[in-house]
């Protein structure tokens, strides 16, 4: 039986019985224990080689799919990743890892309050579900996770011949933002919901959406980023990582930059990357505007200078730019690019963010203020307006933050120069 279980062609022949055992039907906790039992650990590229075998020998990859989470039930913990390759901080699949972390702090938090249901008064259920509602705002951001797999990671292995496992892993995506859209869905119904039902959402859509984006951190880390560390070069990841930007990141702002040793074919991406792509700017020339230019040092230090805070939301809803002045007002890292801009809020302001979209979409409105007298010791305003192209139509949403304590504390004039004391 050692040598059976010790010889790799013979695990994999065991492993894709007993997976087309569960597809059959059979018990899928006979099938679990046999597996444990005989092979304790399997090798994480074997596990990427059986699901491709299965789906080149015929199995639909919509049977693959829809029995993937029973048989990475199955395997989880028993995948062998000891002999995955290591990675820097800052490379790509260290911050996979880092947005995977965070989101596992948001589906724990999660577990912890369904965990209590029984505990709870009629009473709570909107102050529960409104912290429940937040946290799966958080995971929502999961979105921008999988769209660098599928964008970035998946084109890579398709190029490596691996098509069969990208294309099950992004259909458990797809599921996966369904079942967010349904949970967001319920958590909207928080004040009219009874305590018999709250069970019933937790069960039916709450639960499953946590499940699923648990599912799918085990699915990266046993099996698709080992085995990408595995097929990928320095070059293909550096393509990813110079693009990566473009797309945002999960709940996680990369500290660390990763610089592997370029190569000829690596400076010309990054050079493609920052110039070429845009009709605008070319490295090593200026930004060109109707009324003057900048070089690219120069817009970075004036937005990092300014006096006041800005925020740019896209037509789309999706956020876009910050400018990072060390004294900002309200904390901003780069997870919340590519975000959409009511994820950002709290829930309980989310409609106010809505009626201002909407109104300044519909052209009802094109400016809105806000102020708070104490912000930390601080007298801060808040001014939102709409920004529009020549021909009027709508481009997205500028907000400007700007602390106002000492403006608000000034008297009578200052005609002579006189510098701040810092």
């Amino acid at each position: 039986m050692s040598e059976l279980i010790n010889n790799s062609e013979k695990r994999k022949e065991l492993l894709k019985h007993m997976i087309l055992q569960l597809h059959q039907g059979e018990a899928p906790v006979e099938v679990r224990n046999r597996l444990v039992d005989l092979l304790r650990s399997i090798p994480y590229n074997e596990v990427v080689e059986v699901e491709q075998e299965l789906i080149m020998e015929g199995l639909p990859e919509e049977e693959v799919l829809r029995f993937c989470d029973i048989h990475t039930a199955v395997l989880d913990g028993s995948i062998d990743v000891s002999a995955a390759k290591s990675y820097p901080p800052g490379h790509p699949v260290d911050t996979f890892k880092k947005e995977n972390m965070e989101l596992r702090k948001c589906t724990e938090k999660l577990h912890a309050i369904l965990s209590d249901l029984s505990q709870w008064k009629t009473e709570d259920i909107p102050t529960n579900f409104l912290k429940i509602k937040g946290l799966f705002n958080s995971l929502s951001d999961v979105d921008k996770h999988y769209k660098r797999k599928e964008y970035l990671l998946f084109p890579f292995l398709e190029k490596y011949g691996i098509t069969g496992p990208p294309t099950v892993m992004w259909g458990k995506h797809d599921e996966t933002r369904l079942l967010l859209k349904s949970a967001h869905e319920v958590l909207q119904t928080g004040h009219s919901i009874t305590l018999s039902e709250v069970q019933t959402v937790a069960d039916l859509v709450l639960i499953p959406a946590i499940d699923a984006i648990e599912g799918m951190i085990m699915k990266e880390e046993e099996i698709l980023l080992p085995m990408c560390l595995d097929k990928l070069t320095d070059e293909n990841w550096y393509q990813i990582y110079t693009e990566t930007p473009e797309f945002g990141f999960c709940l996680y702002d990369p500290q660390d930059e990763w610089t592997p040793t370029l190569t000829e074919s690596m400076l010309k991406a990054e050079q493609d990357s920052t110039g070429s792509k845009s009709a605008n700017y070319i490295q090593g020339e200026a930004i060109r505007l109707s009324s003057g230019s900048y070089s690219l040092k120069e817009l970075e230090a004036l937005f990092v200078t300014l006096p006041v805070d800005i925020t740019f939301v896209d037509k789309d809803d999706k956020v876009k730019f910050f400018s990072h002045s060390p004294n900002r007002v309200f904390e901003r890292n780069r997870a919340i690019l590519g975000r959409d801009v009511r994820l950002c809020h709290p829930p309980g302001s989310v409609h106010i963010v809505e009626q201002i979209i909407s109104d300044f979409k519909s052209g009802k409105e094109n400016k809105a203020a806000f102020w708070i007298s104490s912000f930390k010791g601080r007298f801060v305003y808040i001014e939102y307006t709409a920004l529009r192209g020549k021909d009027n139509e709508y481009l997205g949403v500028i907000e400007v933050t700007q602390d106002i304590t000492q403006l608000r504390a000034l008297e009578g004039d200052q005609r002579l120069l006189s510098y701040e004391k810092r």
